[in-house]
């Protein structure tokens, strides 16, 4: 239909290494004359030799599309990893008693990982630990919202579940469909070493205690996938020399060369056979690394917080130099 539209007189394929690459097509002379057997023949001639041509000049062009959308994808990273890098704590909360050890590692297209510290007048610390189902620029705009509407709304309630609650409710409104938040929300009173907390189902983080190893659990939907959201609350005493290990999934979903996860537990056999703090954070990753093999190219962020009590008496603990306030380590 086209073609007639055209009035096209004279058509002739073009062809490279058995592909139709495109069509010569010619209207009529503008004499009005029909096009002579000799034309017809020079036409046949030079199709042939037209083609490669045309070949080379789509493969420039493609060529040309592909650097172009490299360059975006690489602008579109660094955009992203520069909204994570001026989230993330720059600082490590100052607890006397207390160290507090956190690990971030981003994988190369960044993922939705993200931590953070709340602090609150009366000495008591937050502890923020989630992920963004989402990677690149989109996840690192909801982290940043996810991030600022938690921050607002934790110094209005001394509840987590509630926190988490209302952050649902906010962010339902805003995050696009088919994303979601996990998020795990504690509050720590150092003095006592009580702990509140709720999860938005995020990894379930572990503790460390009398030779022991047990989950802190706590149920509740992701942040922003259903309005009106309930988060269980409650409460743990962390007591000295025990240990507190917050992650996220990019660390037990690593897997080997057989396509074999890292998985939740082997990490929580690691747990109990070394002490917290950075000490404990090395050990699982030169573990994990050995676990994956050289080879491995990692897929998603890796995040690990680490909050490990001094062993030691009351007294010793109030009177203790405090032990975090160290530069977060952020690999990127």
């Amino acid at each position: 239909q086209d073609l007639r539209l055209q009035a096209a007189e004279i058509i002739l394929p073009l062809a490279s290494q058995g592909e139709l690459i495109g069509l010569l097509i010619l209207g009529p002379h503008l004499g009005g004359e029909a096009y002579t057997r000799e034309e017809c023949t020079l036409l046949d001639t030079l199709a042939p030799q037209v083609s490669p041509a045309l070949r080379v000049a789509q493969m420039v062009q493609e060529q040309k599309s592909e650097v172009r959308e490299r360059e975006r994808i690489e602008q579109e990273l660094r955009t992203a990893q520069d909204i994570q890098r001026s989230l993330l704590p720059k600082d490590v909360p100052l607890l006397p008693g207390w160290q507090i050890a956190p690990y971030y590692r981003p994988a190369r297209e960044v993922g939705g990982d993200f931590y953070d510290f709340l602090s609150f007048e009366d000495g008591r610390v937050g502890i923020v630990i989630g992920d963004v189902t989402d990677k690149g620029v989109p996840a690192a705009l909801v982290m940043a919202t996810t991030h600022t509407m938690l921050r607002a709304v934790a110094q209005e309630t001394i509840s987590p579940g509630e926190a988490l609650a209302k952050v649902n409710d906010l962010l339902y409104a805003e995050i696009p469909p088919m994303m979601f938040v996990t998020c795990f929300y504690a509050i720590l009173d150092p003095g006592s070493g009580r702990l509140r907390y709720a999860n938005a189902g995020q990894d379930l983080p572990y503790r460390q205690h009398a030779e022991n190893v047990s989950e802190l659990r706590a149920t509740g939907m992701p942040l922003g996938m259903m309005p009106g959201s309930y988060y269980e609350e409650f409460e743990v005493t962390v007591a000295p020399g025990e240990n507190l290990l917050f992650y996220s999934d990019g660390l037990v979903e690593a897997h080997n060369a057989k396509r074999e996860m890292f998985g939740f537990p082997r990490l929580m056999t690691m747990i109990g056979e070394r002490p917290g703090g950075n000490t404990l954070i090395n050990f699982l990753l030169s573990e994990l690394a050995t676990f994956t093999g050289d080879d491995w190219e990692q897929e998603d962020d890796i995040t690990m917080v680490v909050v490990q009590r001094a062993s030691s008496s009351p007294m010793e603990e109030a009177s203790a130099t405090p032990m975090g306030g160290h530069t977060p380590t952020h690999l990127f």
